[in-house]
Parts: structure tokens; sequence; C-alpha cells
């Protein structure tokens, strides 16, 4: 087996005296829901570069670039440095895929966790995705965390909290890791079909998350591209229907509050 490598490259020498930040992952998942959700965060607060990851554990290709050029697949970290207040600090992790195998996605959340150790950080927070295989109008947000001090701080009534199960993939996984580097994490979860890129599921996770880090950012990107995904789910309702002989229903359906023996697609 090939060894897993992992290559960080900083794009400025100096680093930013960005201390005591909570840190974002949005890995690319189902429905994309954490990844949408972080990179709108780094759009709206503007956030700068601090570093990019590479590995030879990513897929073997290229991102093609609207100007024609090329990238290697990578995970990158963003910063925001507050100009109210040092407790308003933000780091953003967001990746275009995860390893391809169970020691690489181990190495990679270390490696992340030692980044974030250099600055600090306190509170890591991954978005990720609650799979149910339906559309719904109003996603919910699902939570699970390292300790109860942070379950406590996150839970609402309108935040179910997931008794059972597994998260899989690096969402799950960072959230674990923290309780061995003196860190606490948390793990939102926007309820999504798996079917399409989710943007109202992440406008859910976000509405959740800025309340939680009192950040006010501008939505409107988001409710654009949710109105894009609610015709594509016209569709692929329609096409559902078509293919079941006219009796797929779409609509609500609630997910368990008590999803024991359930894997979590993240």
């Amino acid at each position: 087996m090939t060894e897993s490598r992992f290559e960080l490259i900083y794009p400025n020498p100096s680093l930013p005296d960005c201390k005591f930040p909570n840190l974002v992952c949005g890995f690319p998942g189902s429905g994309y829901v954490g990844k949408l959700a972080v990179d709108h965060l780094i759009h709206e607060l503007s956030a700068r570069h601090l570093v990019d990851i590479y590995s030879n554990t990513f897929p073997p290709q290229v991102l093609i670039k609207p100007d024609g050029t090329v990238d290697l697949i990578r995970n990158a970290i963003f910063y925001h440095e507050s100009q109210i207040s040092p407790s308003l600090n933000m780091m953003f992790l967001t990746g275009d895929s995860q390893p391809s195998n169970p020691d690489a996605e181990y190495l990679l959340a270390e490696t992340i966790l030692e980044i974030a150790s250099r600055f600090s950080v306190l509170h890591v927070y991954a978005l990720a995705a609650y799979v149910t295989g339906v559309f719904v109008q109003k996603p919910r947000v699902f939570c699970t965390a390292s300790d109860m001090e942070s379950l406590k701080d996150i839970n609402t009534h309108d935040i179910a909290v997931m008794d059972g199960g597994a998260i899989t993939g690096m969402n799950g996984l960072i959230v674990g890791l923290t309780k061995l580097k003196g860190m606490k994490g948390t793990c939102l979860l926007g309820e999504t079909s798996g079917y399409v890129v989710d943007a109202k599921a992440s406008r859910s996770l976000l509405e959740v998350l800025t309340s939680r880090l009192r950040v006010k950012i501008s939505m409107d990107a988001l409710d654009a591209r949710a109105k894009d995904t609610e015709k594509l789910i016209k569709t692929v309702e329609q096409q559902m229907g078509q293919a079941s002989g006219g009796r797929f229903e779409g609509g609500e359906q609630t997910p368990q509050t008590n999803p024991r023996n359930t894997g979590y697609i993240s």
C-alpha cells in the first residue's frame, strides 16, 4: 500500500495573529450540505487564505478553473479576524474531496487539528448532512458533540439531539478527535434527501451556527441557490413519479428523534 502523504502550502509565510478562533469544517459529502455552508461563510466574511493541504490520497484529478487553468484536488483553511472582538475570530476548512481510505482520514484530521492548535482553537464545528432520502420544505438540524457542555450550549427546541447511530467520514472523525487534542467539538447535520446539492439544508445549518457564534452574514446568495435547488427537486420528483407509475409523492417526512441503529452519511 502506498504511504499516505500530506503537503502543506502556505501562500503567505507570515502567519496571522488570529488567536482562539472557532474552526468550522465543511467537507464535501451528501448534498454538499456542509461544504456549501462553509464556502458561503468564507465568501461573505471575505476570509483570508491560510494554507492548502495536498495529498496523494485525494482523487487523481484536477479541477478546471473559469480562466482555463487547473488546480490539484486539495483541502484549504481560511481565517477571519474580527474587527469587533477576538472572541469572534474564525477559521474555516473547506475541501474538494475527502481522503480515499480510513488511515488517510485519520492523518488528515490530525493534520488539521495540529494547524488548529497553533492558533489555540478551542472549539471545532463540523457541518454535515443528515440523509433521509426524502425532500422537505424546511430542513431540520440535528446535533451531537464531544462533551455534555458543548451539547447543552448548542441544544435548543429547534435542534434534535442524536442519541444513536454513527457519523461517517471526516465530519464525524474530526469532532471525535477533538477529545484527544484538548479541544471541544460539535457536529451539526442538516436534513437532506441526499439526491441534490441542497442549499436549503446548508441555510438551516448556518442559521443555527451564526446564531451560536454571534456572526451576521447575508443569506441572499444562498437563498438564490436554494431556489435553483427547488426547481431541480421538482424535476427529480416528476422523474421519480414517472418511474414509479405516478405513485411517488414528494413532501415532508419527519425524521426519527430517536435514531438508533442508523448510519448517517455526512
